[in-house]
């Protein structure tokens, strides 16, 4: 129950936080951008919590990775497939199927600096309920 409510948290950040990075870079979003950027969050949060002792640039290069595949594989979707055109990186160097492009892949990797802060910081409140709650349950 309680990793439930941790993850839902962390989704509902991720999937704010995208849409607001979306709305002030490009002045506008997507509702597939807000469900896209909570899983993204998510499986960052799950790698920063396994792996925080690695270095800072290696997991911001996971990070980079799982925001690139999730945009492609969401891209696949919503533009290939359903023709909702949410967005299109055509006229970008290096991209695949403009989906997704080198350019936006190094802009992931720069925004997983704060976000692993971010997740640092959201599992120590989460662990300071564990704790607490541990430590309750042992009074009783």
């Amino acid at each position: 129950m309680r990793k439930s409510l941790e993850y839902g948290v962390v989704y509902t950040v991720g999937a704010a936080g995208y849409t607001l990075v979306e709305i002030m870079w490009r002045g506008y979003s997507h509702w597939t951008m807000a469900l896209t950027g909570g899983a993204c969050l998510a499986l960052i949060y799950l790698n920063e919590s396994r792996h925080y002792t690695e270095p800072l640039w290696k997991r911001c290069l996971v990070g980079s990775l799982i925001i690139t595949n999730l945009e492609l594989a969401v891209g696949f979707v919503v533009n290939m497939l359903l023709h909702w055109h949410v967005w299109d990186y055509s006229n970008r160097a290096l991209n695949l199927f403009g989906q997704v492009c080198v350019l936006y892949s190094v802009l992931w990797f720069l925004l997983c600096v704060p976000a692993a802060k971010l997740c640092a910081a959201l599992r120590r409140v989460f662990n300071r309920g564990y704790v607490a709650e541990r430590e309750m349950q042992k009074a009783k």
